[in-house]
């Protein structure tokens, strides 16, 4: 529990400056491991959003975070503290490290799943500066999703409507503002959502997505006349 407190610590203190893509050292990293972690921490220097870097990146730290500190002495006592807490603060510093950077958004949205339990609204303010930096909507969806799984679909909402430009991002931030709005029971707000989705140009990739959408709401506008 002691490692979920220094985690609770961190997501609630104020972000410090830090030095992007720059690692920290430790003796007992094996020299593949650092060679790898330097390359791909090059990687995410030149564009922290990489998302094949970070993911690998992501999964080394969280690895090392888990290892004893000396894995070949049979002596070394079983850690005390829980593998997943390790793995999620080392996690944190990795991607606070990477936030840094003025253009980078992808660590932001890990700052915010990472904290959105125990601080929802600094949560939600990390993935608001996500996507403001990200002018695609990948940031804003993925974003707005894991707002949805946390059982928050009215900041969700609140986050969409107010960053959601629906002919210049993906297509994706308004599937996921419509299923918002019909976990929020805001029905009539949903069907709006899908209204401006149809303005897409992507048409194919809205048309995929579609069918589903419709049956959502009208499976909820179902539940709601039989109540």
């Amino acid at each position: 529990m002691a490692m979920m407190s220094r985690l609770r610590q961190l997501i609630r203190r104020p972000r410090s400056t830090s030095m992007v893509g720059v690692r920290r050292p430790s003796e007992t990293r094996r020299r593949g491991d650092t060679v790898h972690e330097d390359a791909l921490r090059a990687m995410l220097h030149d564009d922290p959003n990489d998302e094949r870097a970070f993911s690998a990146l992501a999964e080394l730290v969280r690895r090392h975070a888990t290892e004893p500190d000396n894995p070949e002495d049979p002596l070394t006592a079983e850690p005390e503290e829980e593998p997943v807490g390790a793995a999620d603060l080392a996690l944190w510093s990795l991607a606070e490290e990477l936030a840094g950077h003025p253009k980078a958004w992808r660590p932001l949205v890990e700052l915010g799943r990472l904290s959105v339990g125990d601080d929802p609204e600094g949560a939600v303010r990390r993935f608001t500066t996500a996507a403001e930096r990200d002018p695609s909507g990948v940031a804003l969806a993925t974003s707005l999703e894991i707002l949805r799984e946390a059982d928050m679909p009215v900041e969700a909402l609140g986050l969409g409507v107010g960053h959601w430009r629906t002919r210049e991002q993906v297509p994706e931030v308004g599937r996921q503002l419509v299923l918002a709005a019909v976990e929020a029971d805001r029905l009539f707000e949903a069907r709006q959502h899908l209204e401006a989705l149809d303005t897409h140009p992507e048409s194919g990739q809205v048309e995929a997505m579609r069918r589903d959408l419709v049956v959502a709401i009208e499976a909820a506008e179902a539940r709601q006349s039989s109540t």
